[in-house]
């Protein structure tokens, strides 16, 4: 019996430490010429950072909740897990703070809005970035 356990724990241990490794593309659209630290991009998705550094209002928007990207993204970034992010809006709403971002539900269609509005931020699979839109950074 003991002979088995152990490959299959390894094997196990494997299956979910691989999962977890995609990196995801900040985009933004190619004319937009500004830079952002780390703090903004977080900061921009929290709804906390209205403004690029040239002033143009910031469109920041999401991937499909619960989605790989998505879930990255909000680990990597914003260092919440999706409750701890559905709870940040939930109380921001509730106080009148803030709203949701608009969320789309695939990756093509972020890169879509993003290369098509010059104020935007998004973010998607790394593997997914076209020449439509330029990376701002990759996590």
């Amino acid at each position: 019996m003991m002979k088995f356990i152990k490959p299959l724990s390894i094997a196990a241990l494997l299956s979910v430490s691989t999962t977890s490794f995609a990196d995801v593309a900040v985009i933004v659209n190619p004319a937009n010429a500004n830079t952002m630290s780390d703090s903004d991009i977080s900061r921009a998705f929290l709804g906390k950072l209205k403004n690029f550094s040239d002033g143009q209002a910031i469109k920041a928007v999401n991937g499909k909740a619960n989605s790989d990207s998505r879930v990255e993204f909000e680990k990597k970034v914003l260092k919440k897990s999706p409750a701890q992010v559905k709870a940040y809006w939930s109380k921001r709403l509730f106080t009148g703070k803030g709203k949701p971002l608009q969320e789309l539900d695939a990756d093509a269609q972020v890169l879509s809005l993003v290369a098509s509005t010059p104020n935007a931020i998004g973010y998607v699979d790394a593997s997914a970035v076209d020449g439509s839109v330029k990376v701002l950074k990759t996590f």
